[in-house]
This record gives structure tokens, sequence and C-alpha cells, in this order.
């Protein structure tokens, strides 16, 4: 029975890789030929059936075969309904969704195990060439054919005249090269990239340049039996994007100096975006079941997002409202700024969330502070994503340099204001069960020792635990909510969060708000 993994799915005993058998000894899970669509499928229904007999529900159960990548909810069933129907996808959606993550987890998820014939550079299912029926859905590639063939030409092979004892067999575990190939998108990506050029090599041994045994295999072949990754699809010319038709209409590629069609039957996965759709071609674009990837509208999983980037525990305490206050500025840039100016597309991505985090942390340290300042937030919120502009020209950079640093103007504050108080409302509500004299009793002693070292230096060494016993409620609601590096003791962090609430939520408590910074 399959075990856990560290992710939460279902593990799947392993098979030697060393394994080799012929063609007559095939195991029992190789005697049927899969489309890799197909065999995708089934890997998928055993998993989210592990995960929901662990009880997980659908919901979670999908959300849990992407445990590295943080996503609206709906988008993982829209992914996976599209694998279930046998279909190429595309992800699209703004600069830096996740939509390349997304593509490499499927990667990630896809079943690896195949056995091939032994020596085929396309990896080659041992049946495509002893049985008739999967020769004619899965044609073995011209080398096996010439290989099997009992002249070494294309005319006299007959699957059916192949002895099966006669075609080694080994198992395999796809890698990339062989199973997987990844396309970064670009105007230099000409049709040979995907179907192969002619190996020198190879040539000077057969010497026919026109024989499919000279070919060293382009993307598209490399992908056969797996999964092809392409990078912003749309960024491909058009000629190059043709030769991809081809391979996801006929499962083949014909390279452009070859007599012959070569097998390319493989999981499509693309990215585009949004600036790009309109440079996929149509007939290309209908092959394609198109996911829209689109930021976070859940404030918690943009915070999982950031959390997810940093070590545990992080070299350096950022207090979680710090934290959290730079998560909805870029939330708030993203629900008030205009997409129509690209040169700021990135601006509000998810790599200027994890940006953030890192740059604030890197001014304090910077700026010889051992715990980040609301200051040092700004200043990194500026890098952060001041860094993310696309510099066309100084003009241009300076002009959005402007309009960021507007933006932040107009709303630092705003977004740390709600931090603090959704902060100061859940330890309110939690810790003191809504007793405003309790919360009173806290702010008093607060205020003693934030400024006073040798209050600090009493309480550490123990000699004033009696006087400020509704102090350290705090202090041990931050330490066991906040992930806090070693060096940092709770009673330092917790006066780091008492300074910024003071600062900002002037401990108060709106009736009816909701804490939304964590699920």
């Amino acid at each position: 029975m399959s075990g856990p993994t560290a992710q939460g799915r279902p593990s799947v005993p392993p098979v030697p890789s060393s394994a080799t058998t012929t063609a007559a000894r095939l195991p029992t899970e190789a005697q049927r030929y899969l489309h890799p669509m197909e065999a995708f499928r089934i890997r998928l229904e055993a998993l989210l059936e592990g995960l929901r007999a662990k009880g997980l529900s659908r919901e979670a159960a999908l959300t849990a075969l992407f445990p590295r990548t943080i996503l609206p909810e709906e988008t993982y069933e829209d992914v996976i309904a599209a694998l279930f129907s046998h279909s190429h996808v595309l992800f699209f959606g703004p600069s830096g969704s996740g939509k390349t993550n997304l593509a490499v987890d499927l990667w990630s998820l896809f079943p690896k195990e195949v056995w091939v014939v032994d020596g085929c550079p396309l990896q080659d299912h041992p049946l495509s060439v002893v049985d008739e029926a999967v020769a004619r859905e899965a044609p073995p590639c011209p080398i096996c054919v010439r290989r099997f063939s009992p002249d070494g030409t294309l005319d006299a092979f007959d699957p059916r005249s192949v002895d099966p004892s006669k075609v080694p067999v080994r198992f395999r575990t796809l890698r990339e090269g062989f199973g997987f190939a990844r396309l970064q998108g670009s105007s230099e990506v000409f049709p040979d990239h995907l179907t192969g050029n002619v190996n020198l090599v190879k040539l000077e041994q057969v010497g026919d340049p026109m024989s499919p045994l000279v070919l060293e295999p382009g993307k598209l072949l490399q992908s056969n039996r797996g999964l092809l990754l392409v990078d912003e699809i749309g960024k491909l010319p058009l000629g190059t994007q043709n030769v991809l038709l081809q391979a996801l209409q006929e499962g083949m590629v014909t390279p452009a100096k070859s007599r012959e069609s070569f097998p390319a039957r493989f999981l499509a996965v693309c990215t585009s975006n949004l600036s790009d759709l309109d440079n996929i071609n149509d007939p290309l674009s209908d092959r394609l079941t198109s996911v829209h990837v689109e930021f976070n509208r859940n404030h918690a999983r943009n915070r999982r997002i950031v959390e997810m980037a940093r070590e545990t525990p992080p070299p350096m305490y950022l207090p979680e409202v710090l934290l959290d206050a730079g998560v909805r500025v870029i939330e708030l840039w993203r629900q008030k700024m205009s997409d129509d100016n690209p040169d700021v597309g990135e601006v509000g991505s998810n790599r200027t969330l994890i940006d953030v985090a890192f740059r604030t942390e890197a001014y304090a340290s910077l700026r010889g502070h051992p715990i980040p300042t609301f200051e040092d937030l700004k200043a990194g919120l500026l890098h952060g994503m001041r860094g993310r502009i696309r510099a066309r020209s100084g003009d241009s950079f300076a002009q959005n340099s402007r309009l960021v640093q507007e933006f932040l103007d107009g709303h630092v504050e705003e977004a740390t204001k709600r931090s603090a108080t959704l902060y100061w409302c859940r330890f309110f509500q939690d810790r003191l069960r809504g007793t405003v004299k309790d919360g009173e009793a806290v702010v008093a002693e607060g205020r003693r020792l934030v400024h006073d070292a040798e209050l600090q230096s009493k309480l550490r060494s123990g000699s004033g635990d009696a006087l400020f016993t509704n102090f350290q409620i705090l202090s041990t609601y931050v330490g066991e909510r906040e992930s806090l590096p070693p060096h940092v003791a709770p009673l330092d962090a917790a006066l780091a969060t008492f300074s910024l609430l003071e600062r900002f939520s002037l401990f108060t408590c709106p009736d009816g708000d909701v804490d939304d910074s964590h699920p």
C-alpha cells in the first residue's frame, strides 16, 4: 500500500531502474499501450483517490496535488478537468501569477516509469514493434523499424513477424531529454529546435544525410511518451508554431531533412502572458485547452506564497505585521492600478510579493536593525516594486518609478494600519477573550517596557515576572504565532510587535472585524 509523502501525496512504489527483459516477458502493467495523456489521467485518479481515502475533501485533495504552487481554488479544478479530458493545456494570465510553477508541478506529478525498447532514442513502447494493433495506433520510430525489419528496410517491416523474445526492453524513468523537454519561447527558436538536427558524428558513420539514423532528436522527439513544457508559446515564430501543431494533430513529426516521420506523442503544457495571446496562431490555439491562471484574490493564499519562499526559521525575524502589510500593498496595487502599462506588469507579481520580504530584511541588515522597522518595510517595498519595472528607457523608468513612489505614499500606512489592527484583534479575542480590562493591562505594561532597557533586562532575568504577567501573554502569543530565528527571544519579538501595534493599531478592535491573515 502506498504511504504518504512529505507533501501529502500518496507515494508510488518504485520499480528497479535496472530491470530488463524482452517483449515476450513484459510485466502485466506493460502489456497495454497507453497514450501519455491516458497514463497521466490514471495516475491523477490514483493520487486523488489516495488523498480522499485519507479524509480530504474533493477540493482539499485537488489542492494537495500542488503543494508548491498557491493558486485560486477553482484553478486546480480547471487544470485537472482539462487533463482528465486528455487535453493539451495553455496556462495564460498576468506575468508572475504562477503559470510556469504550475507547469513544472505537472511534470512532478507525471508518471515517469515506462518500459521501452532498449536502445531506442525515442523510448518506443515494446508493443509498437511486435503488436500490429499497437503499431497502427503508435507507430515505432524509423530507427526501430529498420532494426527489427528482416532486411533493414521500411517496406519489409511487419510487427506480426517480429519475434518478441528478440526485442530487448528496459524499464526507464523518464527524465529531461528522454520523455521531458522544456522550450523557452523566443523569436530565435526555429523549427529544427523542435524536430532535431543532423548529428555529424552519426553522419560520418552512416554516410546518408537523409537517414533517420543521423538525426539528433529535437524537443518534440525528446518529449515522446512524456511531457513538453513550452514557456511563452506566443513568442515562438509562426513556422515553429506550425511544427508544434503537426505534432499535436498527428502525434508525428517530419524533420525538414528527413524522408520519414518520427513519433511525438506527449502532453503539451504551454504558458503565455496576456500580451502574447494574440500571437498564438488560431489552429494551434484550438488544440490547447486554455486555463486562466490569475493572481490570488485570497489574502491568506498570498501570505502563504511569501511564507513558503522563506526559510523556516528565517535568518532574520520579520514581524508578522510588516510581512502582512507588504502583502497587502501588493494586493492594493493589483486592485487599483491599470493593466494598460506593460512596463509595470511585473510590479504586482508573485515574485514581487516574495521580493518585498527579502528586501525589507536586507534594508534592516544594512541599517544595523536587528529587527526590521516600518521604515525598512517602506524601503523594501520601493526597492522591490521599482526593481520589477521594465526599463525601456531612462525617461520611462523614471516616470514609472514616480508612479510607484506616489502609490506607496498613499497606501503603505493604510496597509500597515490594517495589518496591525487585525493582529491586535486576533490577540485580543484569542488570548484575552475580548476582556477590555486585560487589554488595558497589556498596553500599560508594554508602554512601561518598550523604551526601558533596565525593565526589559529584569524581565529577561526572571526578576520582573510578577510585574509584567499581562505582557508575557503577548510575548507567548508572538512566540507561538510567528516563526522566530533561534537568536530572537519571544520577548524581543513581542516588544517590536508592540511598537508597531501602538503606532498603527492604537489597540482598537472595531466590532465585527475579522482577521483574514490566515486560512
